[in-house]
C-alpha cells in the first residue's frame, strides 16, 4: 500500500508539474534550426497543437506518478519513473516552444493532471502487468495522435516538428520498454475508452 512520504512526495511532484517550468538534460529538439516565418493562422495552429502536446505531457506525468505510487514491484515502479522523467523533458520542450510561439498553456492543467493521477493510481491497484499494459497502450496511442499532429503542422515550422518527431521516437520506446517487462495486451473495450478520453482532451485542449 501507499506510504504517507509517497503522498508527499507525489503533492510535491504535482505542485512542480503545474506551477514551475520543466526542465530538461537532453537539447530541445530543433533548436539549432531558424525560426520559420508563419503567418497568423499558422502560427495560431502551431501553437494550438503545440498546447494539446503540452496537456498531453501534463496528463502522462500524472499517470505515470498515479501508477508508480500503487505499483506493487521496485522494478515496475522504476520503468514508471524512467518513463515520467522523459516525459518532462517533453514537457519543457513543449512549453518552451508555445512560448516561442506567443502562444499559452491551457487554463484547464489542473483539471487534467488530477484526472490522469487518478486513472494512473487505478491502474496501478489492478497489477503490475496491467499498468504496465496501460503505459503500452497510452504510448501507442499518443505515437498515433503525434503522427496527426506532423501532418497538420505547417510544413515549413520545422523547430515544432522536430521536437514532434523526438517525442514520437521517444513514446514508442516507452510502449516497448513496458511490454518487455512484463504488459499485457489490454481488452478492446478499454482501449477505445481511452481514445475517447484522448478525443475529449486533444480537441478541448486545442482551444482552452
Amino acid at each position: 500500500m501507499p506510504n504517507l512520504d509517497k503522498f508527499i512526495i507525489g503533492f510535491d511532484r504535482a505542485l512542480r508539474t503545474l506551477l514551475t517550468p520543466a526542465q530538461t538534460l537532453r537539447p530541445v529538439p530543433g533548436t539549432e534550426l531558424p525560426e520559420a516565418e508563419l503567418n497568423d493562422w499558422e502560427k495560431r495552429e502551431a501553437s494550438a497543437l503545440m498546447r494539446v502536446n503540452h496537456v498531453g505531457e501534463i496528463c502522462a506525468q500524472a499517470l505515470y506518478q498515479g501508477q508508480a505510487l500503487t505499483a506493487r514491484e521496485t522494478e515496475v515502479q522504476d520503468t514508471l519513473t524512467q518513463a515520467a522523467r522523459e516525459e518532462t523533458e517533453h514537457l519543457a520542450w513543449t512549453e518552451r516552444r508555445i512560448a516561442e510561439l506567443n502562444g499559452r498553456k491551457s487554463l484547464l492543467n489542473p483539471l487534467w493532471y488530477t484526472g490522469s493521477f487518478a486513472i494512473g493510481a487505478f491502474a496501478g491497484m489492478l497489477g503490475d502487468k496491467w499498468n504496465l499494459g496501460f503505459l503500452a497502450e497510452t504510448e501507442r496511442q499518443v505515437e498515433v495522435h503525434l503522427a496527426g499532429h506532423l501532418k497538420r503542422l505547417p510544413p515549413h515550422d520545422r523547430k515544432s516538428r522536430a521536437i514532434v518527431s523526438q517525442m514520437q521516437i521517444d513514446e514508442a520506446g516507452h510502449a516497448t520498454s513496458a511490454i518487455s517487462h512484463g504488459g499485457v495486451e489490454l481488452p478492446g473495450p478499454v482501449k477505445q475508452a481511452m481514445k475517447l478520453g484522448s478525443k475529449v482532451m486533444t480537441k478541448t485542449a486545442y482551444w482552452v
